[in-house]
């Protein structure tokens, strides 16, 4: 039987990897890509079965490309994962803590390390495109004193070793993935919708939209906008709400808003993510 091959972001061991595992095991083949765009393409050209998406983070807030993307590509969200970030300190075989004198990664992690630099003012950060790619650097180049901070995973894929875990300031770090497919499937056990909608720039629009689910006691659980190319100053909406769309409530919300919008497309249905 053929493996399930799943696209994502980045380098070998990176976070979204990471998800992968977490959301699907071990059994799946992993397709690296290195934009977002190429990971939804992958799905569309049939040259992996899903791609894996981040699209928030608690700390960063959300990824808008990917939401750029969603609307851009016809593909269908069929569940969610939810990751905590750790971020560990990974060195290859034989550099001892002691002997770290820069540390490489993405800026993003470095800045969520923050408490970690502070305490070891000698220690230098260096920027870096990728957190696993950092780690694959150290493998290939070997630079002396050199460490990075990545996943686990990445220190698996690379023979590298954890010097040290934790490394993150704040330990609710968590980031949230979609996994798309070209196929759309309800899951029996779906609690939570994804849609997108655009509606008229006039007053109480936007207003009616979100009434259709206070009417049914709808509990929305997120919402986000984003510009409407071509025509400034209107955007997309994009809101996640609890509910399954075979509940006759929502289907009756999904009706009542098609009504009051210009577009309305729905995402997805899947069973919500647990951390």
């Amino acid at each position: 039987m053929a493996k399930l091959t799943v696209a994502f972001q980045g380098e070998r061991g990176s976070f979204s990897e990471e998800a992968a595992y977490k959301l699907l095991g071990r059994g799946i083949r992993v397709l690296p890509c290195d934009t977002f765009a190429k990971i939804f393409a992958s799905v569309a050209s049939g040259h992996a079965n899903y791609c894996l998406v981040p699209i928030e983070n608690t700390l960063a807030g959300s990824v808008y490309e990917n939401f750029d993307l969603l609307l851009a590509n016809n593909l269908h969200i069929v569940s969610e994962v939810s990751l905590r970030i750790v971020h560990n300190l990974i060195a290859m075989p034989g550099t001892r803590r002691k002997d770290v004198r820069e540390v490489y990664s993405h800026p993003v992690a470095l800045a969520q390390c923050e408490r970690f630099f502070v305490k070891n003012p000698r220690i230098k950060r260096v920027t870096f495109y990728d957190t696993a790619g950092a780690v694959k650097m150290l493998a290939e180049q070997r630079p002396p004193g050199a460490a990075a901070i990545a996943s686990r995973i990445a220190a698996e894929v690379y023979d590298a070793r954890i010097l040290q875990t934790h490394l993150e300031d704040h330990r609710e770090n968590y980031t949230r993935f979609f996994l798309l497919s070209k196929t759309s499937r309800v899951s029996p056990k779906a609690n939570k919708v994804s849609i997108v909608f655009s509606t008229r720039n006039m007053p109480g629009a936007l207003y009616k939209c979100l009434s259709v689910f206070a009417l049914r006691d709808i509990d929305l659980s997120k919402m986000e906008s984003r510009p409407l190319r071509g025509r400034p100053w209107e955007y997309f909406f994009y809101l996640d709400f609890v509910g399954n769309v075979k509940e006759e409530r929502c289907k009756n919300a999904l009706a009542h808003l098609g009504e009051v919008t210009n577009f309305l497309r729905v995402l997805g249905c899947y069973e919500s993510a647990k951390r």
